[in-house]
């Protein structure tokens, strides 16, 4: 059984305020950490198939534009270099769109789609 580290006693420790979690964005540890969170969250199917996150249960159709896929492609290349994961472009995308809506605001997506209309 691992051990739960208490956070806020590390940080009375150190002498120091805890702010939030801290995340990787991009680059190698980026790379490293979007690895072990597909490690972690990816099972392999009762009656077998890809490995997927079991609480993934809605499919829709994303329409993308060729270079989107393109660049998904090229970002799961980079990950499955980096680990073990066998992960596809749209299963990266998924978790993109995941992480994403977790991080932004309704004021920001109110931007991206207003000025997106300017264009």
């Amino acid at each position: 059984m691992k051990t739960q580290l208490d956070m806020n006693k590390i940080a009375k420790g150190l002498r120091a305020q805890r702010r939030g979690r801290a995340t990787a964005s991009g680059g190698y540890f980026g790379a490293m950490q979007l690895v072990a969170e597909v490690e972690a969250r990816f099972r392999v199917p009762s009656g077998g198939g890809r490995p997927t996150d079991p609480r993934w249960t809605k499919r829709r159709l994303v329409p993308l534009a060729p270079r989107t896929l393109r660049r998904l492609e090229e970002l799961t290349a980079k990950v499955r270099e980096r680990g073990s994961a066998n992960l596809e472009p749209m299963q990266l995308a998924a978790l993109l769109l995941e992480k994403t809506t977790e991080l932004i605001s309704e004021t920001e997506a109110e931007g991206l789609v207003s000025s997106r209309a300017v264009h």
